[in-house]
């Protein structure tokens, strides 16, 4: 029996997979392993340990993995792409290989078909290839530039709104729970952490902004409402670069703010569908990291070649 690896290495999870030929053996979480936002030692030891959890729930040890597969943002990047390789490797003997985090996602949505993606986790990105193999991108740029509708795009944009709200006369419950959230005794002392150098996670407050839209804060709603509409405006980029709005394609979504936000899907949902009516849209959030150990499964039938 061979065993793999598959692994979805984002900025606030990592989501690893232990698995045979045909099954799903173990998972195992931890902490994010994006390099460039938390830093190589913490991206390792977040790595490694959800590499040994998956590994302990599927009864195998790390150094019986002949295949692992990673998806992670910036594996282009020589730096990033060599230190994710060598974490592993602590741990792991076999063949290891290194992806792009839109990589895993696709893989898992389509397998080797073609569609598009729109990932939105701390960071977001489009990406999609259609039947003629051409692929086309949008988005993932960065989060000072870049990452519409992210977890970090939404948790700036609450501090702007709440902020706003506050110069207006307006108060809003969201206000009190991202006082809690990061806290901060008031407005004042708010503003001191938003400005703050470094700059702190703005990603963390998303999990505030689901509660406050949750329990009727009408300022939440709406910052749900316009991340769904940014990463609608992502995934037409794509689109529109692949396929005829007459043509039928079919768009996925991944990463955690859209596996957390039903508002939230639905507004891309019905966005998506509004420019591109024949445009098939999977309600069902995909599990990158299920596409990481369908590659690893894959490489290991080709390196057998």
């Amino acid at each position: 029996m061979s065993l793999f690896l598959g692994i979805d290495g984002g900025g606030s999870k990592t989501r690893c997979l232990a698995g045979d030929e045909a099954c799903i053996l173990g998972a195992g979480e931890a902490g994010g392993s994006n390099i460039v936002r938390l830093g190589a030692d913490t991206a390792r030891r977040n790595l490694q340990e959800a590499i040994q959890r998956a590994c302990e729930r599927a009864g195998i040890r790390p150094d019986e993995v002949e295949h692992v597969c990673v998806g992670v943002a910036g594996a282009s990047v020589r730096e990033v792409n060599h230190t994710v390789r060598e974490a592993i490797r602590a741990l792991v003997p076999g063949e290891i290989e290194v992806v792009g985090d839109m990589v895993v996602a696709m893989a898992s949505a389509f397998a080797d078909q073609p569609g598009a993606i729109v990932i939105a986790g701390t960071g977001s990105i489009a990406f999609g290839r259609n039947e003629k193999g051409e692929s086309a991108r949008a988005g993932g740029w960065g989060f000072a530039i870049s990452d519409e509708g992210s977890g970090h795009w939404i948790g700036r944009a609450a501090v702007a709104a709440v902020l706003r709200a506050h110069d207006e006369g307006r108060e809003t419950d969201l206000k009190g729970a991202m006082l809690e959230g990061w806290n901060a005794s008031d407005t004042a002392d708010l503003v001191r952490i938003a400005n703050g150098q470094p700059a702190p996670d703005f990603a963390q407050l998303f999990p505030v902004v689901l509660k406050a839209s949750d329990a009727g804060d009408w300022l939440a709603s709406n910052l749900l409402n316009s991340a769904g509409s940014e990463l609608a405006k992502l995934g037409e980029v794509v689109l529109r670069r692949l396929w005829t709005s007459g043509q039928q394609m079919r768009v996925a979504m991944g990463g955690g703010v859209f596996e957390h936000s039903p508002l939230l899907r639905r507004v891309f949902y019905h966005n998506i569908r509004a420019k591109y009516p024949r445009a098939a849209v999977c309600f069902r959030v995909v599990d990158a990291a299920e596409g990481a150990l369908l590659l690893a499964r894959r490489n290991a039938v080709m390196a057998g070649r």
